[in-house]
């Protein structure tokens, strides 16, 4: 998979004349490149350390001789992807591929770790899941406010493959998190889930194309964010069903609170469909808490934060509950429940 976005080529950053990238102007968040970020070690670790699994951390870019992660044979196997920024000012880049091989199982869980200032990291992946595999991808973002993160997957299925994800982010000064995803139909599952939770002048991207090129595929998308301050929320989400993907089922939604000003949600849900015979929709609103049930709350003695708190979690809860894995679940219930 080679690298749209080089950090080494200026040229290469998109601006918002880009209509994929009109919400995020790159060009304009990083004017040049970046000086490179030296080579550096982390211990073991990371938001997923107590679920085990093999780990592989790639810091500022480099993966001490590794470039991926391969799933094979019975059982349902466990990886940790870390990918670790600890030097300020600088850029890294790097190109990871993920394999679950035929009638495999993998649980990856992978974060994005913040632990410097004012650094760009742009991460590329290459994903592809074997006839009968699944891959449950569970992802952590806690950028530096003040940092610039683009990912971007690629991501391609055999027949018969289940592909579940949800990406959990609180943003950056600029972060882009995008899925591109090829479904063959036949028998394939795939859902593809995000949660955003800004504040202060954090920006969130969560971008995805899915393409059903064969009979009968199934694809289940939810989103929900919330935004506060003049943070600002972007939600870009694509479904194409082409020519002979009939029977196709797709469903997308999108939901938001602002709950500042001046913050901000950009969304873009949209669907283009060349089938006949297909059950496709789509749905987005934003808004704000229930007053009504806020005042409900405080006559009854909860406090007003504690009841903004609440209404926020219960709101955003649903993407979490969609987490197959009960363990992977609960260190995100946990990892939401301190920010919020």
């Amino acid at each position: 998979m080679s690298l749209a976005i080089d950090l080494r080529d200026p040229s290469s950053f998109p601006t918002r004349r880009v209509e994929a990238w009109r919400y995020s102007d790159l060009s304009r968040a990083l004017r040049e490149t970046p000086p490179v970020s030296p080579h550096a070690d982390v211990a073991p670790g990371g938001p997923f350390a107590a679920l085990g699994g093999d780990e592989l951390a790639v810091v500022n870019g480099h993966g001490n001789g590794r470039s991926g992660l391969i799933a094979e044979g019975p059982g349902d196997h466990v990886a940790r992807l870390r990918f670790v920024s600890t030097a300020d000012g600088t850029g890294h880049q790097t190109k990871v591929s993920v394999e679950v091989r035929a009638g495999s199982s993998l649980l990856l869980l992978e974060s994005y770790e913040g632990r410097a200032a004012g650094y760009v990291s742009n991460v590329a992946l290459d994903i592809s899941l074997g006839e009968g595999a699944r891959l449950s991808r569970v992802v952590i973002e806690d950028d530096a406010e003040d940092a610039v993160s683009i990912a971007t997957a690629e991501v391609s299925l055999g027949e018969g493959a289940h592909f579940a994800q949800t990406v959990l982010t609180t943003g950056a000064k600029l972060q882009r998190h995008e899925t591109r995803l090829a479904h063959p139909g036949e028998g394939a599952e795939v859902r593809i889930d995000g949660l955003y939770l800004l504040d202060g002048a954090r920006h969130s991207d969560l971008t995805s194309v899915v393409s059903h090129g064969g009979l009968n595929g199934l694809t289940s998308q939810l989103t929900k964010g919330v935004v506060r301050d003049t943070a600002r929320g972007v939600f870009q989400g694509k479904i194409i069903v082409e020519r002979g993907a009939d029977g196709t089922d797709a469903r997308m939604g999108h939901h938001a609170l602002i709950l500042g000003e001046r913050a901000e949600i950009d969304a873009k849900p949209e669907l283009e469909i060349y089938a006949d015979d297909v059950q496709c929709a789509h749905g987005n609103t934003v808004g704000n808490l229930d007053e009504s049930a806020l005042f409900y709350m405080q006559q009854r003695g909860i406090p007003v934060d504690e009841a903004r708190a609440l209404l926020t979690q219960a709101f955003l809860i649903e993407v979490v509950d969609r987490i197959e894995h009960e363990g992977a679940r609960e260190v995100v219930r946990e990892w939401l429940t301190a920010r919020l």
